[in-house]
Protein backbone atom coordinates (compact mmCIF):
# COMPACT_ATOMS: atom_id res chain seq x y z
CA UNK A 1 0.00 0.00 0.00
CA UNK A 2 1.68 3.65 -0.54
CA UNK A 3 -0.74 6.57 0.62
CA UNK A 4 -3.92 4.78 0.35
CA UNK A 5 -2.72 2.88 -3.09
CA UNK A 6 -2.95 -0.74 -3.76
CA UNK A 7 -1.72 -2.43 -6.53
CA UNK A 8 -2.35 -6.27 -7.33
CA UNK A 9 -0.01 -8.72 -9.35
CA UNK A 10 -1.23 -11.23 -11.46
CA UNK A 11 -0.21 -13.53 -14.13
CA UNK A 12 -3.17 -13.48 -16.71
CA UNK A 13 -3.71 -15.70 -19.41
CA UNK A 14 -5.38 -14.09 -22.31
CA UNK A 15 -7.84 -16.76 -22.99
CA UNK A 16 -9.72 -16.94 -26.89
CA UNK A 17 -9.21 -15.04 -29.89
CA UNK A 18 -10.64 -11.39 -29.88
CA UNK A 19 -12.93 -9.92 -32.43
CA UNK A 20 -11.48 -8.16 -35.57
CA UNK A 21 -12.33 -4.62 -35.84
CA UNK A 22 -13.95 -2.99 -38.87
CA UNK A 23 -13.69 0.45 -38.70
CA UNK A 24 -16.60 2.20 -41.12
CA UNK A 25 -15.51 6.03 -41.95
CA UNK A 26 -17.31 8.29 -43.20
CA UNK A 27 -15.77 9.37 -46.69
CA UNK A 28 -13.88 6.38 -46.53
CA UNK A 29 -15.86 3.37 -46.59
CA UNK A 30 -14.86 0.05 -45.16
CA UNK A 31 -11.53 -0.46 -43.52
CA UNK A 32 -10.39 -4.06 -42.06
CA UNK A 33 -7.93 -3.33 -39.62
CA UNK A 34 -8.41 -6.98 -37.91
CA UNK A 35 -5.35 -8.96 -39.06
CA UNK A 36 -3.66 -12.17 -36.88
CA UNK A 37 -1.53 -11.34 -34.25
CA UNK A 38 1.82 -11.21 -34.78
CA UNK A 39 4.43 -13.03 -31.93
CA UNK A 40 5.14 -10.68 -29.21
CA UNK A 41 9.12 -9.38 -29.82
CA UNK A 42 11.52 -10.91 -27.65
CA UNK A 43 12.00 -8.22 -25.43
CA UNK A 44 7.59 -7.91 -24.68
CA UNK A 45 8.06 -11.85 -23.77
CA UNK A 46 10.54 -10.98 -21.19
CA UNK A 47 8.50 -8.45 -19.59
CA UNK A 48 6.01 -10.87 -19.49
CA UNK A 49 7.54 -13.10 -17.90
CA UNK A 50 7.25 -11.56 -15.11
CA UNK A 51 4.71 -10.67 -12.88
CA UNK A 52 2.12 -7.93 -14.59
CA UNK A 53 0.26 -5.43 -12.78
CA UNK A 54 -3.23 -6.24 -13.56
CA UNK A 55 -6.95 -5.79 -12.21
CA UNK A 56 -9.29 -8.26 -11.36
CA UNK A 57 -10.50 -11.14 -13.62
CA UNK A 58 -14.02 -10.97 -15.78
CA UNK A 59 -16.72 -10.95 -13.52
CA UNK A 60 -18.70 -9.19 -10.95
CA UNK A 61 -18.08 -12.25 -7.91
CA UNK A 62 -14.74 -12.69 -9.31
CA UNK A 63 -13.86 -8.58 -8.70
CA UNK A 64 -15.32 -8.81 -5.59
CA UNK A 65 -13.28 -12.01 -4.60
CA UNK A 66 -10.06 -10.28 -5.80
CA UNK A 67 -9.70 -8.16 -2.72
CA UNK A 68 -9.44 -11.62 -0.64
CA UNK A 69 -7.16 -13.01 -2.71
CA UNK A 70 -3.68 -14.57 -1.09
CA UNK A 71 -1.74 -13.69 -4.04
CA UNK A 72 -2.54 -9.30 -4.22
CA UNK A 73 -0.30 -6.45 -2.48
CA UNK A 74 -1.59 -6.20 0.81
CA UNK A 75 -2.15 -3.15 2.37
CA UNK A 76 -0.05 -2.43 5.80
CA UNK A 77 -3.43 -1.39 7.64
CA UNK A 78 -6.79 -0.49 7.16
CA UNK A 79 -8.28 0.82 4.10
CA UNK A 80 -8.91 4.34 4.15
CA UNK A 81 -12.71 4.42 3.60
CA UNK A 82 -14.53 2.59 0.26
CA UNK A 83 -11.81 0.51 -1.98
CA UNK A 84 -12.20 1.31 -5.72
CA UNK A 85 -10.60 -0.71 -8.58
CA UNK A 86 -9.06 2.13 -11.28
CA UNK A 87 -8.19 0.56 -14.80
CA UNK A 88 -5.59 2.11 -16.70
CA UNK A 89 -5.33 1.09 -20.48
CA UNK A 90 -2.65 -0.16 -21.64
CA UNK A 91 -1.04 2.22 -23.41
CA UNK A 92 2.46 1.52 -21.87
CA UNK A 93 4.36 -0.97 -19.66
CA UNK A 94 2.52 -1.72 -16.56
CA UNK A 95 5.54 -1.13 -14.48
CA UNK A 96 5.79 2.05 -16.33
CA UNK A 97 1.88 2.75 -16.07
CA UNK A 98 2.10 1.96 -12.35
CA UNK A 99 4.89 4.43 -11.49
CA UNK A 100 3.14 6.98 -13.67
CA UNK A 101 -0.39 6.56 -11.91
CA UNK A 102 0.17 5.58 -8.26
CA UNK A 103 1.22 9.00 -7.24
CA UNK A 104 -1.66 11.01 -8.58
CA UNK A 105 -4.28 7.82 -7.22
CA UNK A 106 -2.76 8.84 -3.44
CA UNK A 107 -3.20 12.36 -4.13
CA UNK A 108 -7.02 11.55 -5.09
CA UNK A 109 -7.29 9.20 -1.94
CA UNK A 110 -6.17 12.17 0.24
CA UNK A 111 -8.49 14.19 -0.84
CA UNK A 112 -11.57 11.97 -1.03
CA UNK A 113 -11.14 9.72 1.73
CA UNK A 114 -11.35 6.75 -0.89
CA UNK A 115 -8.52 3.71 -1.44
CA UNK A 116 -7.68 3.19 -4.86
CA UNK A 117 -6.45 0.30 -6.30
CA UNK A 118 -3.78 0.95 -9.27
CA UNK A 119 -4.93 -2.03 -12.31
CA UNK A 120 -3.59 -2.85 -15.73
CA UNK A 121 -4.09 -5.27 -18.11
CA UNK A 122 -1.52 -7.17 -19.87
CA UNK A 123 -2.77 -6.01 -23.42
CA UNK A 124 -5.61 -3.90 -24.53
CA UNK A 125 -7.82 -7.30 -25.69
CA UNK A 126 -7.74 -7.96 -22.22
CA UNK A 127 -8.38 -4.54 -21.08
CA UNK A 128 -11.64 -4.34 -23.33
CA UNK A 129 -12.97 -7.30 -21.82
CA UNK A 130 -12.12 -6.28 -18.41
CA UNK A 131 -14.34 -3.40 -19.06
CA UNK A 132 -16.93 -5.27 -20.48
CA UNK A 133 -17.53 -7.50 -17.55
CA UNK A 134 -17.44 -3.95 -15.47
CA UNK A 135 -14.33 -5.55 -13.39
CA UNK A 136 -12.96 -1.74 -12.93
CA UNK A 137 -15.11 1.01 -10.71
CA UNK A 138 -13.32 3.24 -12.23
CA UNK A 139 -11.28 3.82 -15.76
CA UNK A 140 -9.11 5.75 -17.72
CA UNK A 141 -10.14 4.79 -21.51
CA UNK A 142 -9.56 5.81 -25.15
CA UNK A 143 -12.71 8.24 -26.87
CA UNK A 144 -13.56 4.61 -28.43
CA UNK A 145 -13.31 2.44 -25.51
CA UNK A 146 -15.73 5.25 -24.13
CA UNK A 147 -18.45 5.29 -26.29
CA UNK A 148 -18.69 1.29 -26.48
CA UNK A 149 -18.94 0.73 -22.54
CA UNK A 150 -20.92 3.85 -22.01
CA UNK A 151 -23.83 1.63 -23.83
CA UNK A 152 -22.83 -1.36 -22.11
CA UNK A 153 -22.09 -1.89 -18.96
CA UNK A 154 -22.89 1.84 -18.52
CA UNK A 155 -19.69 3.65 -17.56
CA UNK A 156 -20.11 7.12 -17.44
CA UNK A 157 -17.61 9.70 -18.16
CA UNK A 158 -16.54 12.56 -15.23
CA UNK A 159 -13.43 14.03 -16.73
CA UNK A 160 -11.05 14.89 -19.51
CA UNK A 161 -8.27 15.91 -20.94
CA UNK A 162 -8.51 20.47 -20.86
CA UNK A 163 -8.65 22.48 -24.32
CA UNK A 164 -6.75 19.26 -25.91
CA UNK A 165 -7.71 16.90 -28.88
CA UNK A 166 -6.69 13.22 -29.60
CA UNK A 167 -5.11 12.44 -32.71
CA UNK A 168 -3.20 9.41 -34.43
CA UNK A 169 0.70 9.92 -35.41
CA UNK A 170 2.27 7.93 -37.71
CA UNK A 171 6.46 7.82 -37.17
CA UNK A 172 9.21 7.24 -38.74
CA UNK A 173 12.91 6.77 -38.50
CA UNK A 174 15.00 9.93 -38.58
CA UNK A 175 16.77 9.68 -42.37
CA UNK A 176 14.82 6.83 -43.56
CA UNK A 177 13.63 6.37 -47.09
CA UNK A 178 10.21 7.28 -46.09
CA UNK A 179 8.63 10.44 -46.71
CA UNK A 180 5.17 10.39 -47.23
CA UNK A 181 2.31 7.82 -46.81
CA UNK A 182 2.83 6.85 -50.51
CA UNK A 183 6.20 5.29 -49.58
CA UNK A 184 4.36 3.24 -46.98
CA UNK A 185 2.50 1.35 -50.16
CA UNK A 186 2.80 -2.36 -49.52
CA UNK A 187 4.66 -2.43 -46.20
CA UNK A 188 4.50 -3.54 -42.66
CA UNK A 189 3.45 -1.13 -40.20
CA UNK A 190 3.48 -1.73 -36.45
CA UNK A 191 0.40 -0.87 -34.23
CA UNK A 192 -0.02 -1.29 -30.44
CA UNK A 193 -3.42 -3.26 -30.76
CA UNK A 194 -6.30 -3.74 -33.39
CA UNK A 195 -8.69 -1.28 -31.43
CA UNK A 196 -6.31 1.32 -30.05
CA UNK A 197 -8.41 4.63 -31.41
CA UNK A 198 -6.04 7.18 -32.67
CA UNK A 199 -2.75 5.18 -32.99
CA UNK A 200 -4.57 2.08 -35.08
CA UNK A 201 -8.16 2.82 -36.46
CA UNK A 202 -7.45 6.60 -37.35
CA UNK A 203 -3.83 6.05 -38.78
CA UNK A 204 -4.92 3.30 -40.88
CA UNK A 205 -8.30 5.26 -41.97
CA UNK A 206 -6.59 7.36 -43.13
CA UNK A 207 -3.65 5.25 -45.15
CA UNK A 208 -6.53 3.82 -46.37
CA UNK A 209 -8.73 7.09 -47.46
CA UNK A 210 -4.85 7.66 -49.19
CA UNK A 211 -5.04 4.64 -51.24
CA UNK A 212 -1.86 3.29 -49.58
CA UNK A 213 -2.32 -0.66 -49.05
CA UNK A 214 -0.31 -2.05 -45.83
CA UNK A 215 -0.36 -4.77 -43.57
CA UNK A 216 -0.75 -4.44 -39.74
CA UNK A 217 1.42 -6.10 -37.45
CA UNK A 218 0.60 -5.46 -33.38
CA UNK A 219 3.08 -4.86 -30.74
CA UNK A 220 0.89 -4.55 -28.03
CA UNK A 221 1.87 -1.09 -26.86
CA UNK A 222 2.98 2.26 -27.85
CA UNK A 223 6.18 2.40 -26.31
CA UNK A 224 6.84 -1.22 -28.33
CA UNK A 225 5.66 0.79 -31.32
CA UNK A 226 8.13 3.49 -30.94
CA UNK A 227 11.20 1.26 -30.30
CA UNK A 228 10.63 -1.08 -32.93
CA UNK A 229 10.31 1.43 -35.94
CA UNK A 230 13.53 3.04 -34.13
CA UNK A 231 15.31 0.08 -34.23
CA UNK A 232 14.65 -0.11 -37.85
CA UNK A 233 12.09 -3.11 -37.53
CA UNK A 234 9.34 -1.47 -39.29
CA UNK A 235 9.37 1.75 -42.15
CA UNK A 236 6.52 3.43 -39.52
CA UNK A 237 4.34 2.80 -36.67
CA UNK A 238 1.27 3.78 -35.07
CA UNK A 239 1.45 6.15 -31.60
CA UNK A 240 -0.33 9.34 -30.08
CA UNK A 241 1.24 12.94 -29.32
CA UNK A 242 1.18 12.30 -25.51
CA UNK A 243 3.12 8.30 -25.60
CA UNK A 244 4.92 9.49 -27.92
CA UNK A 245 6.17 12.98 -26.08
CA UNK A 246 6.51 10.31 -22.63
CA UNK A 247 8.71 7.66 -24.72
CA UNK A 248 12.18 7.35 -23.37
CA UNK A 249 14.74 10.18 -25.01
CA UNK A 250 17.11 8.03 -26.65
CA UNK A 251 13.85 5.90 -28.48
CA UNK A 252 12.21 9.83 -29.31
CA UNK A 253 15.58 10.88 -30.77
CA UNK A 254 15.53 8.12 -33.40
CA UNK A 255 11.78 8.94 -34.33
CA UNK A 256 10.31 12.05 -35.90
CA UNK A 257 6.27 12.21 -36.79
CA UNK A 258 5.68 11.48 -40.42
CA UNK A 259 2.23 12.27 -40.50
CA UNK A 260 -0.76 13.40 -37.82
CA UNK A 261 -4.97 12.40 -38.21
CA UNK A 262 -7.64 14.74 -37.67
CA UNK A 263 -8.74 15.58 -33.96
CA UNK A 264 -11.00 13.78 -31.85
CA UNK A 265 -12.15 14.35 -28.17
CA UNK A 266 -9.35 12.96 -25.86
CA UNK A 267 -9.68 9.59 -23.16
CA UNK A 268 -12.02 9.93 -20.64
CA UNK A 269 -12.38 9.01 -17.08
CA UNK A 270 -15.45 7.10 -16.45
CA UNK A 271 -17.39 5.46 -13.31
CA UNK A 272 -18.66 2.39 -13.23
CA UNK A 273 -23.03 3.10 -12.40
CA UNK A 274 -22.55 1.06 -9.25
CA UNK A 275 -20.56 3.75 -7.69
CA UNK A 276 -22.39 5.84 -5.25
CA UNK A 277 -23.67 9.47 -6.03
CA UNK A 278 -21.31 11.35 -3.53
CA UNK A 279 -18.45 9.03 -4.59
CA UNK A 280 -18.62 10.31 -8.32
CA UNK A 281 -18.89 13.72 -7.24
CA UNK A 282 -16.10 13.43 -4.85
CA UNK A 283 -13.34 11.85 -7.57
CA UNK A 284 -14.37 14.48 -10.35
CA UNK A 285 -13.98 17.56 -7.94
CA UNK A 286 -10.40 15.86 -7.16
CA UNK A 287 -9.47 15.22 -10.58
CA UNK A 288 -10.68 18.84 -11.64
CA UNK A 289 -8.47 19.94 -8.93
CA UNK A 290 -5.34 18.39 -9.58
CA UNK A 291 -3.58 21.45 -11.11
CA UNK A 292 -4.72 24.22 -8.24
CA UNK A 293 -1.23 23.45 -6.74
CA UNK A 294 2.67 22.86 -7.91
CA UNK A 295 1.93 19.37 -6.68
CA UNK A 296 -0.83 18.44 -9.03
CA UNK A 297 0.57 20.26 -11.57
CA UNK A 298 3.24 18.54 -10.96
CA UNK A 299 1.67 14.86 -10.71
CA UNK A 300 -0.27 15.65 -14.45
CA UNK A 301 2.69 17.29 -16.25
CA UNK A 302 4.05 13.23 -15.83
CA UNK A 303 1.16 12.19 -17.81
CA UNK A 304 2.02 15.29 -20.45
CA UNK A 305 -1.79 16.53 -19.63
CA UNK A 306 -1.81 20.47 -17.85
CA UNK A 307 -5.42 19.96 -16.42
CA UNK A 308 -8.59 18.03 -16.74
CA UNK A 309 -11.61 19.41 -17.82
CA UNK A 310 -15.14 17.79 -16.74
CA UNK A 311 -17.00 15.68 -18.92
CA UNK A 312 -20.45 14.80 -20.14
CA UNK A 313 -21.43 11.49 -22.61
CA UNK A 314 -22.25 13.90 -25.97
CA UNK A 315 -18.35 14.66 -26.10
CA UNK A 316 -17.71 11.53 -27.66
CA UNK A 317 -21.08 11.87 -30.07
CA UNK A 318 -17.16 13.11 -32.80
CA UNK A 319 -16.34 9.32 -32.16
CA UNK A 320 -19.68 8.07 -32.56
CA UNK A 321 -19.90 10.03 -36.00
CA UNK A 322 -16.73 7.78 -37.30
CA UNK A 323 -19.70 4.72 -37.29
CA UNK A 324 -17.04 2.33 -36.17
CA UNK A 325 -18.44 -0.93 -36.70
CA UNK A 326 -17.11 -4.60 -34.66
CA UNK A 327 -18.10 -7.42 -36.71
Amino acid sequence: MHNGVHTREYVMVNSGDYLRPILSVLGVGWLCIGCSPTPTPAHEKTAQATREIESSPLSTETHTKLRSDPTAVKPANTTKGPTLVVGIVPQQAASKLAKLWMPILARLSDRTDVTFEFATAKDIPTFEQRCAEGAYDVVYMNPYHYTVFHASPGYEAIAKRANSKIKGILVRKKNSDVTSLQDLAGKTIAFPAPRAFAATLLTSAGLRAQGVPFEATYVSSHDSVYRNVAKGLFPAGGGIIRTFNSVESDVRDELEILWETPSYTPHAFAVHPRIPPETKSALTNALLDLDEDDEGRALLSTLNIAALDTAKDEDWDDVRNLDIVIK
